[in-house]
């Protein structure tokens, strides 16, 4: 393990895409991560305000999107093209090497269109694999990939994935060739013990721990997933987990949360 270069994975979501000056400060600190490094990103408030300006209904279901084929091409248009562009961009500029893909580019991500006998999610696609030689080959040439939430099944069509997992699976699947760092950047400091307080971060949490606070409903909602996806990634291999605000990409003294196993 010590003798694998390292690897930053980071994920940005959508409530920071959606601030510009927030996404531009982000992009600053992410640039100045040492070593390789790759960025998944998400979006989904500038895709539903996309749809609502072309008379399209967002639907979502216990807070998760239902992706109908309007909502698709709406999802392709704004994660694959408007935010991903803007963030190659962006990176271009802050002097970092970056190249935008969906999973279908290089046969890089492939998935399959969620299977559910209770809800109909409609193109809406779980992971099955990683092209993760092409993605090392990408690294060793010092580019830095930037993944919309998009991904295919391999006959021709694209999916709506979720950006969370994408950054997993991706981290996971590199950890054969490299030392894994996978952080998940939001809106908050870290893991709340308490929703209304923004300083009660948990700062260091155990699967233990978080089986006990799951069952106090302590964590839950949208953390559930989150969460699952880290302890998942750790037991395959993945050597460091941080979940948090932007500001745990500087090398200071920021408070964020540290998922171990």
């Amino acid at each position: 393990m010590a003798n694998k270069p390292e690897l930053t994975v980071v994920k940005i979501g959508g409530n920071v895409i959606d601030n510009e000056q927030a996404l531009q400060a982000f992009l600053t600190d992410f640039a100045a991560i040492q070593g390789y490094k790759i960025l998944v990103h998400g979006g989904g408030k500038i895709a539903t305000k996309t749809a609502e300006s072309l008379g399209i209904t967002a639907i979502f279901h216990e807070g998760r999107r239902i992706t109908d084929k309007p909502m698709l091409d709406v999802a392709v248009m704004t994660y694959a093209g408007l935010i991903n562009k803007n963030i190659t961009a962006q990176l271009q500029a802050l002097q970092n090497n970056a190249m935008g893909f969906t999973g279908a580019d290089g046969n890089l991500i492939r998935s399959e269109k969620r299977k559910n006998a209770a809800v109909d999610f409609g193109f809406v696609g779980d992971v099955i694999t990683i092209n993760a030689d092409l993605i090392r080959v990408l690294l060793l040439q010092n580019v830095v990939p930037v993944f919309s939430a998009i991904t295919h099944d391999g006959n021709g069509q694209l999916l709506n994935t979720n950006a969370d997992t994408i950054a997993s699976t991706l981290a996971v699947a590199c950890s054969s060739y490299f030392n894994v760092k996978l952080l998940y950047c939001f809106e908050k400091k870290g893991v709340l013990l308490d929703s209304e307080n923004e300083e009660s971060v948990i700062k260091n949490l155990t699967f233990e721990a978080y089986q006990n606070l799951r069952e106090q409903k302590t964590i839950h909602s949208g953390m559930l997933p989150k969460l699952e996806n880290c302890f998942n990634a750790l037991r395959q291999g993945v050597s460091q987990i941080g979940i948090g605000s932007p500001e745990m990409l500087k090398k200071d003294n920021s408070i964020f949360t540290l998922v171990t196993a």
